[in-house]
């Protein structure tokens, strides 16, 4: 053991960095980003409307509270809601493991979103993967088990789950829910594309945490997510989140962004009806799911073709997400963000002469 390894935490050294791929592709289909920038119409008003922030100042607490307001506002939330900020629903995902006990299991239904697993393995936790069904469903028996065994628990659960686009039907989670010593962190990264939602739930689940971000509808830049739940779990996330961890610009951005919501509704809107013509034309060429988010994961009719096609499709200037090399459920599997219509259709043709 070198002299630097001997101060690094062992589930920092097990691990590899988080990959993130050069974004130089003329079609960038891999990171379930909006393919629609801010409509050119309203990029002044935006200007306009960050004209005025003190830079040279910290963030305010006032704008905080006031993006808080809004948010929870927006959402419809019961008085008794709290809201918590954050820089990109990781750092909410990272804190909320940040301020629970040691002896605390984190649980999640696998293949998932690999920063469940990534967190918990570096803030030394206990990590407990649940596989999914073959049809990528919720085993609820199987994880009822599981943090029963493991209590107390954090059962993290994407919805829709990343990177399977699945919807988990509501009944199952609520019977999750109901396991004592259980924290169920519900990851609605995805809502406007599958437009259900656990928000309403909070008022009646002290245990339910709902975790939310705008990255997926054309504002990924801002790294910016939310988590509504109980007014009690805001008093202690807060004590572990970092001061003026949410930017002024970014706080100005999220209430201008807020002032054109319908924008951005109807983006999503048009996202998913492309995700559906996008479904259609790859169930004739490979294995597909259907999918509730902005993204579908496929799989070629060879498995072990899925590296040669990523490879192709690359030299034809189209990046979507290899995911062949994770193995198991996930042996052999692609996944394609929904782009535009221009977007899809090349990549439909690139796809089928590399196919």
């Amino acid at each position: 053991m070198t002299d630097i390894e001997r101060f690094i935490a062992q589930g920092v050294r097990r691990r590899d960095a988080y990959h993130v791929p050069s974004g130089a592709f003329p079609i960038k289909l891999d990171a379930m980003e909006s393919p629609y920038r801010l409509p050119i119409e309203l990029r002044d008003r935006w200007l306009h409307a960050l004209r005025d922030i003190a830079l040279n100042r910290y963030p305010s607490p006032d704008h905080y509270e006031r993006v808080k307001a809004r948010l929870a506002r927006s959402a419809g939330l019961a008085a008794d809601t709290g809201v918590i900020l954050g820089n990109g629903s990781d750092e909410i995902l990272q804190n909320i493991l940040l301020a629970m006990a040691p002896e605390v299991t984190v649980v999640a239904p696998t293949p998932t979103f690999v920063m469940y697993e990534q967190i918990a393995s570096i803030l030394g936790r206990r990590f407990v993967s649940v596989p999914l069904k073959e049809d990528f469903g919720l085993d609820v028996g199987a994880l009822k088990a599981a943090l029963v065994r493991h209590a107390p628990a954090v059962l993290f659960l994407a919805y829709p789950n990343n990177p399977t686009g699945t919807l988990y039907p509501e009944g199952d989670i609520r019977a999750l829910m109901e396991v004592d010593d259980t924290v169920v962190v519900v990851d609605e990264a995805y809502h406007p594309f599958a437009q259900a939602s656990f928000l309403g739930a909070l008022a009646e689940a002290p245990r339910l945490m709902v975790v939310r971000t705008l990255s997926k509808q054309g504002l990924a830049g801002l790294r910016f997510g939310w988590l509504a739940a109980d007014r009690r779990w805001i008093t202690e996330l807060d004590k572990v989140r970092l001061p003026y961890n949410v930017s002024s610009v970014t706080a100005a951005s999220i209430e201008f962004a807020l002032d054109y919501a319908d924008v951005f509704a109807d983006q999503a809107a048009r996202l998913r009806g492309e995700r559906g013509r996008l479904y259609e034309a790859l169930r004739g060429q490979v294995t597909v799911w259907p999918s509730e988010a902005n993204f579908l994961l496929f799989r070629p009719p060879v498995a072990e073709d899925a590296e040669r096609i990523h490879g192709r499709l690359k030299e034809a200037g189209i990046l979507v997400k290899n995911l062949a090399g994770a193995g198991g459920a996930l042996r052999g599997c692609l996944r394609v963000t929904v782009g535009t219509p221009a977007e899809n259709t090349a990549f439909l043709a690139a796809l089928a002469q590399a196919l």
